[in-house]
């Protein structure tokens, strides 16, 4: 599937980003790591992957602005065009051995996502959309699921890990949640969670205290594959507040109001 020059330096960048974070994988035993703060690590691998991308994406397009989890924000000389980036959604999944993170990089447009692309090298899935011409993993196309039954359904969410202060606000919602489906799974990677709700593998997601760049690309390829996708508190902004809740159309309603506790 051709995409727009964008959508094709994105993927270019973030493979290429991907084939580096893979080849330290194997060698996971030996990454020299650092502690940035409780449950949260850096490791030389994650820092290689950003300066990939930096360049890769900055060196394609010099005068767009940059935000991204380690090195920050660049302020572009065209002030409506940014590129947000996660070099490495899952770091504790990486470091810990676990095939399951992903480089995630969105093209922001006066303040409108308009492209993602969310690439798990571990499987080689590369899921990607641009604004109206639909989503995709490798070369097929992306749909939500269908289910309309709540108990029949399966969700994810990220829990709250080294005391974080939302801890008994995602027990609750779990209290609400967990009688009333299939099923709630906790991967730990919020980008790779939204790529599978695209690809109706799960069939809502929602968390609390995310980072922009953990749900930029995710915002649009879930859209761009029929699901609904709003903040979690209604009025507010997803990127902004860093709350976000997705399903698909049949289930929303009903998701929102459990999640919501409405």
């Amino acid at each position: 599937m051709g995409g727009s020059a964008n959508l094709n330096i994105m993927m270019k960048a973030a493979r290429k980003a991907g084939r580096s974070l893979a080849k330290d994988f194997r060698e996971v035993e030996n990454l020299q790591v650092s502690m940035k703060g409780a449950g949260d690590f850096v490791s030389r691998a994650d820092l290689a992957a950003e300066a990939i991308l930096k360049d890769e994406l900055l060196g394609a397009r010099p005068t767009y602005g940059w935000v991204a989890e380690e090195g920050g924000e660049i302020e572009g000389q065209d002030p409506t065009r940014r590129w947000i980036v996660d070099p490495l959604d899952g770091t504790t999944n990486f470091l810990h051995g676990l095939p399951h993170w992903a480089v995630s990089i969105a093209l922001e447009h006066k303040g409108q996502i308009v492209a993602g692309v969310i690439y798990d090298a571990a499987k080689d899935e590369l899921f990607f959309a641009e604004k109206g011409e639909g989503a995709f993993v490798n070369d097929a196309r992306l749909r939500v699921s269908g289910r309309s039954a709540m108990i029949e359904s399966i969700f994810a969410t990220g829990l709250p890990f080294g005391g974080r202060a939302d801890l008994p606000e995602t027990l609750q919602d779990l209290a609400r949640l967990l009688p009333a489906c299939a099923g709630v799974r906790r991967w730990g990677s919020a980008a790779l969670d939204m790529a599978y709700v695209a690809a109706g593998r799960y069939d809502g997601f929602w968390e609390r205290r995310l980072n922009a760049w953990d749900m930029a690309a995710g915002v649009i390829i879930v859209k761009e594959a029929g699901g609904l996708i709003e903040p979690l508190t209604p009025g507010g902004d997803i990127l902004s507040d860093g709350e976000v809740i997705c399903a698909n159309e049949a289930i929303f309603s009903k998701f929102s109001k459990v999640i919501r506790g409405a």
